[in-house]
């Protein structure tokens, strides 16, 4: 079974991306996988753009693990020198957008959960979500669909990670600073209510601040000045300064405390746009973890965010493909990573229920 869902797992694979999924155009890609999953004999729900499913013998006295991956794809890039669309494979490449960000791991998800979705007695009762808007951290998918689905305990989030286990992700808060001053003529005395120069000692403050919690797997919270705006000439002293802040969040702080101490310790305005990408984990312990780590597999903390930052419950990220590769020019996934993933994902699982 598991050789024949890892054939069909590359054909879906190979659909999708010849199909345009973009964020908040996932209508298309979206039918495709209902109809896959109802071949197969799965009774699917579709909220939106994400489609999803519980297997045939839920019992909400079980705990719940989700398999959650994305199918919306960032727009292709001008460096692409093939077909984004095109869903070629070459030697032991499969090209095309989407493949491996997150592609790969979605179809590895499903065929796991089509795997698991007729057995009984299980350990585990399981959600399958195939969501939207991810590359936009967009309202309209996975957030969307906690309000919808069946409480969950433990999520798998899909993405490329070698197949390695992320047991820790940073979160994200950007801040927007504001620093006033009194605009003037440059030729004019000195004026000390020039905002650039009473903006440094806040800027000093944000590139040199050790939060004093440091996360064993995320390490510090870091901070990041990554933009500056002040004037229009050269003869005039600026009334205003802004910057922006990159703050990447450990699981050590919520999102909240991080801008509670940036309040306390700064004298202009620094305000959060969102405190909703919040830093997430999962018990090093959990048994999906040993399972992991019994298949061989390293653990470690990732800095990149995925749909985990929406999620409220323990979560690791997992699946085939790497990273480095995603929203690159030419994308692509190994074919054998494909298959890899199926199986994976299901020995994983199969250790567990």
């Amino acid at each position: 079974m598991i050789e024949t869902l890892q054939k069909e797992a590359l054909e879906l694979l190979q659909n999708l991306i010849q199909t345009q999924s973009f964020s908040k155009e996932e209508e298309p890609t979206a039918e495709i996988l209902s109809a896959w999953l109802k071949e197969r004999g799965v009774e699917v729900k579709r909220d939106l753009n994400n489609i999803w499913a519980t297997n045939k013998y839920f019992d909400e006295s079980k705990p719940t693990i989700l398999l959650n991956s994305h199918h919306d794809t960032v727009k292709p890039n001008q460096a692409y020198t093939r077909d984004p669309f095109e869903a070629k494979i070459e030697g032991d490449k499969l090209y095309g957008l989407g493949s491996n960000d997150a592609g790969g791991c979605l179809v590895g998800l499903m065929s796991a959960f089509v795997y698991f979705y007729n057995q009984e007695n299980l350990k585990y009762n399981f959600v399958l979500a195939a969501t939207a808007e991810e590359e936009i951290s967009g309202e309209n998918g996975i957030a969307y669909m906690q309000n919808i689905m069946p409480k969950i305990d433990v999520a798998i989030v899909g993405e490329p990670t070698l197949l390695d286990l992320a047991i820790a992700e940073k979160g994200l808060v950007v801040f927007d600073g504001k620093v006033t001053g009194t605009p003037g003529h440059a030729a004019h005395i000195p004026n000390h209510q020039n905002p650039i120069f009473k903006a440094l000692k806040d800027l000093e403050w944000i590139n040199s601040y050790k939060f004093p919690k440091v996360s064993p797997f995320l390490g510090e919270v870091k901070m990041t000045v990554s933009q500056i705006n002040a004037g229009n000439q050269h003869n005039v002293v600026p009334s205003e300064l802004t910057f922006v802040v990159d703050c990447r969040v450990t699981d050590q702080y919520s999102n909240a405390e991080i801008a509670e101490i940036i309040a306390e310790n700064t004298e202009c305005d620094v305000i959060p746009r969102s405190l909703r990408l919040n830093s997430s984990s999962i018990d090093p312990n959990h048994d999906i973890v040993k399972s992991g780590i019994a298949l061989g597999k390293k653990t470690y903390g990732s800095p990149t965010l995925s749909d985990q930052c929406r999620l409220t419950c323990q979560s690791v990220k997992i699946g085939p493909g790497d990273s480095l590769r995603s929203h690159s020019a030419d994308e692509f996934i190994y074919v054998q990573e494909v298959y890899d993933g199926v199986d994976f994902y299901i020995n994983l699982l199969n250790k567990i229920v």
